[in-house]
């Protein structure tokens, strides 16, 4: 059994093992029951898995480029 401290806000911080093995991440949703002298924790909900690549994260303020958009024509006088 792992023990953490609890925080002056009343926080503590779940072992890595832990959160690893309930999928518990960023976002997650926990719920907690009183059970005569303990607390049962249970994870309701988990956000769906960060993707791996970062393509599609950012997005431009920039119009987007015509699908017919030929640069060549940029080179002609």
């Amino acid at each position: 059994m792992q023990q953490t401290s609890v925080t002056s806000k009343g926080q503590v911080t779940i072992p890595k093992n832990v959160r690893q093995k309930l999928g518990i991440r960023k976002g997650s949703q926990i719920s907690f029951e009183v059970i005569g002298n303990h607390v049962e924790m249970r994870v309701e909900n988990t956000p769906v898995e960060i993707k791996k690549s970062g393509f599609g994260m950012l997005k431009s303020k920039k119009q987007a480029v015509p699908v017919d958009f030929d640069p060549a024509q940029l080179l002609k006088p």
